[in-house]
């Protein structure tokens, strides 16, 4: 038996390092020098080459080396009776929820304004703080702990979500009431899962049902947003500027109309980094659940997508 590591580009040399400190029993190997894929029972997985897994006849196992499984799911190649399980790390949550919070706050006490005042020179005493109510986009595990913080914090919190939920400590909405849930908040946090109906969510027909002039902060998924729409939306004023982490095309192409936008603030995909230190004992976990012929730890709903 032995576990592959699919993930083109990235250097995964100390996932290497710490699955076999773990458990030097296990074989691993490293794509494309995989030399018996007729051994491989589970792989990990980040952004593979789409139809590689076809390749594995004896595989009953797929990880995740990140929160998210889009990569994954988007491979309809991929047997639907496979397990496929998901990284879960605190530090990951601590990151992300920091990351969120900076950004609302900087745009709360205009930190973007007074930085370009600063190079222009202009003492502007105006306007120190704008008022803000925050909505969450996907209130699961990150989106949770953000909503939790903000509390903690004493600013104005809302949550929204596919499903109806009972006994949360802020305003929540669900479904169709999506709209309403709009014109209560100025900043907008998407923490929304990738999956076929969020795809192409953050467009302009939403952005025209947002109170004017919101914040847009996406840290979910480049291809929530469709990207020329938030321009327009800038330029019309639905939008007032945005954070952003990710997009569809990374690195950001150099052409790209973001660069130039002093409204957006671009930043590499760094709000929550996977810690291979934290990850590397799940893996480790689940490969030995499967030997047991035992279900993995953190698995996926593929129905729900996440």
């Amino acid at each position: 038996m032995a576990l592959a590591i699919i993930a083109p580009g990235r250097n995964v040399a100390v996932w290497v390092e710490n699955i076999k400190k773990i458990d030097p029993s296990i074989t691993v190997y490293v794509y494309p020098e995989i030399i018996d894929k007729s051994e491989v029972e589970a792989v990990m997985l980040w952004q593979h080459p789409k139809g590689i897994l076809n390749d594995f006849p004896n595989l009953k196992l797929i990880c995740s080396m990140g929160a998210g499984v889009d990569h994954i799911l988007s491979d309809e190649s991929i047997s639907p009776e496979l397990p496929i399980a998901r990284i879960v790390d605190k530090k990951l949550t601590f990151s992300m929820t920091n990351y969120v919070i900076m950004g609302i706050l900087n745009y709360h006490r205009q930190t973007l304004r007074y930085q370009i005042n600063q190079k222009k020179k202009v003492w502007d005493m105006s306007r120190p703080e704008i008022p803000i109510r925050v909505g969450v986009l996907g209130v699961g595990e990150l989106g949770g702990d953000v909503i939790d913080k903000l509390q903690a914090l004493n600013i104005d919190v809302s949550g929204y979500g596919y499903s109806q939920k009972s006994g949360l400590t802020y305003p929540y909405y669900y479904g169709n009431q999506i709209n309403e849930f709009l014109k209560k908040v100025n900043i907008l946090v998407c923490l929304l899962p990738l999956t076929p109906h969020t795809e192409n969510y953050l467009n302009l027909d939403l952005f025209k049902n947002c109170s004017k002039g919101t914040y847009l902060i996406n840290v979910a998924r480049g291809k929530h947003l469709v990207e020329e729409d938030l321009i327009e939306a800038i330029e019309n004023g639905y939008i007032s500027g945005a954070l952003l982490d990710v997009f569809r095309n990374e690195p950001l192409p150099k052409n790209h109309p973001f660069w130039e936008s002093e409204k957006i603030t671009i930043t590499p995909h760094i709000a929550s980094v996977t810690n291979p230190d934290a990850a590397a004992p799940q893996i480790v976990e689940n490969y030995q659940r499967m030997k047991l012929n035992q279900s993995p730890k953190n698995q996926i709903d593929r129905k729900k997508g996440y």
